[in-house]
């Protein structure tokens, strides 16, 4: 059968095994590329709470600013993650973190303690992997496609 290749198609046997070659090696390294994001790279607990805290303060500032009030003071304590979604976002590693915390609100005269909020936070990793930011979705562009706005989470 090999001869009846050979008569068909006028290669040398060393083009052939070549070709097969190259063929292989191409499907090796498509096979080694994964497009999952690796656990191992997960934020830490202090980068979730930072999250958690610029989150809370992009709700918080302007409701003081309308409220002509002082915004209180947070202490974000005993986060939770339940469940961490490696997602791709823009070609970067991200992850969807979901769980609970506790937060206390200082306010000039009480404070007040709340248990268990809930939070939904995407956070991604920069390329140069010294950083990480906060996403969140545009809701005012209605497109299909989803667009993302990002926040530099400052590491204290």
């Amino acid at each position: 059968m090999i001869a009846n290749l050979y008569s068909f198609f006028p290669l040398k046997k060393q083009d052939l095994i070549k070709g097969v070659l190259g063929v292989f090696c191409c499907w090796v390294l498509t096979a080694c590329q994964t497009t999952t994001v690796p656990l191992e790279f997960a934020p830490d607990g202090n980068i979730v709470q930072q999250a958690i805290t610029l989150q809370l303060n992009q709700r918080l500032t302007p409701l003081s600013q309308q409220l002509k009030t002082e915004k209180p003071q947070l202490d974000i304590s005993n986060i939770n993650v339940q469940k961490i979604d490696p997602v791709t976002i823009a070609n970067l590693p991200s992850y969807h973190l979901i769980g609970t915390y506790n937060l206390k609100l200082i306010l000039p005269r009480q404070k007040v303690k709340q248990s268990d909020n809930k939070f939904d936070v995407y956070l991604q990793r920069q390329a140069e992997g010294k950083t990480w930011r906060l996403l969140s979705k545009d809701n005012k562009i209605s497109n299909q496609e989803s667009t993302w706005k990002s926040y530099l989470i400052i590491d204290n």
